[in-house]
């Protein structure tokens, strides 16, 4: 019975250890440079109006979702005005979930208004970030 319940303890201590360390592992340099030049890149290209360079940087998932730059765009334009132009922008907590790294920005969009969009990035085969969704939530706080 003790070392039943010895294990048991035992077993939830390295689990909640095994959970907690993976979740303070840093986000190596590289890689966070990487996904906001990327992000950075395609926020670019949608103040141009570059659909062709903004599709660029979607996900292989994305890019057969929208098949097409002119798509892609139409989407964001519509979906995504906060993203698409902006008054401002701030680069906050990047984390991983699974293979997947999570970007958080808040942006002012041209309404005056805040929100947060978590951007999903998954690490392509040739050692590439590539945008693989955006989600956009109201931001806690006022715009400024």
């Amino acid at each position: 019975m003790i070392k039943s319940l010895f294990l048991a303890v035992a077993f939830v201590l390295t689990a909640s250890f095994s959970a907690l360390k993976a979740e303070e592992a840093p986000v190596p340099t590289s890689d966070q440079t990487a996904i906001r030049s990327v992000i950075e890149a395609q926020l670019e290209a949608f103040q141009r109006d570059d659909g062709l360079t903004a599709f660029s940087y979607a996900s292989p998932t994305i890019k057969q979702i929208f098949g097409t730059p002119e798509r892609f765009m139409s989407m964001v334009r519509s979906g995504y005005p906060a993203v698409y132009r902006p008054q401002a922008t701030e680069f906050r907590k990047l984390h991983q979930e699974g293979p997947t790294l999570v970007q958080e920005i808040r942006f002012v969009g041209p309404d005056g208004q805040a929100v947060i969009a978590l951007y999903s990035l998954v690490k392509q085969p040739d050692g590439n970030w590539l945008i693989d969704g955006v989600v956009i939530i109201p931001a806690p706080e006022q715009a400024v």
